[in-house]
């Protein structure tokens, strides 16, 4: 439950107000360029406390390099990486000690464990996706020598959606503002959104799109490990994640199939290619060279500071409202963690797929 990936394989660990987060990387190969500058950047961009638009709790998320690369270049070995915590506050939660919060994981870690840590909620804490970030960075680096580049992005906050696919934004612009919506009229007006929120004591949910550029064609396994099947896992592992929509998604049922289809053609330099890209990059679960792109539903943040109607592990009622610092809108911090799912899938499935071959 810990571990995901087949080849280029993590495991995670830690809680969110223990000694800190962090993973381990086995099966990167050796000779794979790590730059420490390149995963801490990365965490910045998912850290708590970045802008007012998240939550305040200030941890600087300095990641530690432990093992698995020298001078710079991975040896091939483990790669551990780790994240202490510094800011826990767990006293914010001793109200909820004994309190199931409302759409939260505490009744089902106990329905599980039979125990659960209510501090920050341990491990079903979304603090977890540090070490999910931190990987991915080393995904990405294994992902540049082969001409492959994620980017993900808000296309949607509420009601409030960017009125362009990607291909016609600047997505040199996501990181300009808080949001991190490459639109910038659209972003103003979804910044006014969460802060409306904000301001109410509530949350709000929203869309993250996201992109993977340069994939070669090959990639995905039959049957079960599907490209966009593997994709969907990963994502929807997230935590808040509600729904997740691959190439025409839902909107392409509107579609008739004379229009839907993906035309092939053999471009100027012998490449197959698609007129079209309804397809999302992949038929038959496998690569086909086009851009993989895809939607990530995101609910609003559970935690709200409003009372509401709950139960306790006695099973009595009882009036709760949260307490502590929360956002109240994952989407901009949300956007890295989307990125670093899709980029250790990739780095997954291309090592796979360079063994399919003599």
């Amino acid at each position: 439950m810990n571990t995901f990936g087949t080849l280029f394989r993590i495991t995670t660990f830690g809680e969110s107000h223990g000694a800190g987060i962090g993973v381990i990387i086995d099966g990167c190969p050796a000779g794979v360029a790590v730059e420490t500058g390149q995963i801490q950047a990365a965490l910045d961009r998912r850290r708590p406390g970045q802008s007012d638009l998240t939550t305040p709790r200030n941890e600087a998320d300095r990641m530690q390099l432990q093992s698995g690369v020298f001078e710079g270049i991975s040896t091939g070995t483990p790669i551990s990486l780790f994240i202490p915590n510094a800011d826990q506050r767990s006293d914010d939660y001793s109200h909820v000690a004994h309190a199931y919060r409302p759409s939260h994981a505490d009744y089902t870690y106990d329905a599980k464990y039979g125990r659960r840590d209510y501090r920050g909620g341990g491990r079903s804490s979304a603090r977890e996706t540090a070490a999910r970030v931190a990987a991915g960075a080393v995904a990405a680096a294994l992902l540049a020598h082969f001409g492959v580049r994620v980017a993900a992005y808000v296309s949607a906050v509420g009601e409030i959606e960017v009125p362009l696919g990607y291909e016609k934004l600047d997505l040199s612009l996501i990181d300009s503002n808080p949001v991190r919506c490459p639109h910038p009229a659209t972003a103003a007006l979804m910044e006014a959104r969460i802060r409306a929120a904000q301001a109410a004591h509530d949350t709000v949910g929203g869309i993250v799109t996201g992109v993977a550029f340069g994939v070669p064609p090959g990639l995905g396994e039959p049957v079960f490990d599907k490209l966009p099947a593997v994709l969907g896992h990963a994502l929807l592992s997230i935590n808040a994640v509600k729904g997740f929509e691959f190439g025409s998604g839902f909107a392409g049922t509107q579609l008739p199939g004379s229009e839907h289809n993906d035309e092939f053609y053999t471009d100027e330099i012998g490449r197959v290619r698609t007129r079209s890209n309804h397809s999302g990059g992949s038929q038959g679960g496998i690569s086909n060279g086009a851009d993989v792109y895809f939607r990530v539903a995101f609910k609003p943040v559970a935690t709200i500071l409003q009372p509401q109607a709950t139960i306790n592990d006695q099973g009595e009622s009882i009036t709760l409202a949260g307490r502590g610092r929360h956002d109240p809108c994952v989407l901009p911090r949300a956007v890295p963690i989307v990125e670093a799912m899709t980029q250790l899938v990739l780095a997954d499935l291309l090592l796979r797929a360079r063994g399919n071959r003599v």
